[in-house]
């Protein structure tokens, strides 16, 4: 990845989870689904002597099940993504770089830091979003460069002028609403 080898600070790659066992399950009925599904092939194409029909049915309906099952089992148990996008009463600041300051260097190291009031940043993701907990996604001239655990990083940038975004956004890694962005400008000299 690009964005990564230019970061000096731990990056976590979007995912989701679901809480709970409920993820083991579903898959274990996938697989098992998936099993069924070769068997029933298996036998429709290999033919026994007894009841061939029956048996492709069987697995076949097993399969059905399985998959089935396996596709609604995590709603059942409760594990709902949110279709609505929560807000939050988190506030996000730049600290660093400052606006219009001037960095050296073909490219330039800069330090990153941030405030974050009313919210906290957590390492995990989840499907159950928590209004106040979330991460932060760092954007270099409209290019995301970082996705981080943490307040501070550091990026790099080319010779001129340049667009910081940071924002804080939620445990799915997608905005809150209405969006916490915080914008600075800074400029590069090589």
């Amino acid at each position: 990845m690009r964005f990564a080898s230019a970061i000096r600070a731990p990056v976590v790659l979007a995912h989701a989870g679901v809480p709970g066992s409920a993820a083991f399950v579903a898959v274990g009925l996938f697989l098992t689904g998936a099993g069924a599904a070769l068997g029933a092939y298996w036998v429709h194409s290999h033919p026994p002597t007894v009841l061939p029909r029956a048996a492709v049915a069987a697995l076949a309906t097993v399969a059905a099940g399985c998959l089935l099952v396996g596709t609604i089992y995590p709603v059942l148990v409760g594990a709902r993504p949110s279709l609505s996008r929560p807000s939050t009463t988190g506030q996000l600041e730049i600290v660093s770089p400052q606006p219009d300051q001037r960095f050296q260097g073909d490219p330039a190291s800069i330090p990153v830091a941030l405030r974050l009031n009313g919210a906290n940043v957590v390492a995990f993701s989840s499907l159950r979003l928590v209004p106040n907990e979330g991460h932060i996604h760092l954007y270099l001239d409209g290019s995301l460069v970082s996705m981080t655990t943490g307040l501070t990083a550091r990026i790099t940038a080319s010779p001129g002028s340049h667009e910081l975004r940071a924002e804080f956004v939620a445990i799915d890694h997608l905005p809150f609403d209405p969006p916490v962005i915080a914008t600075v400008t800074f400029s590069v000299q090589g």
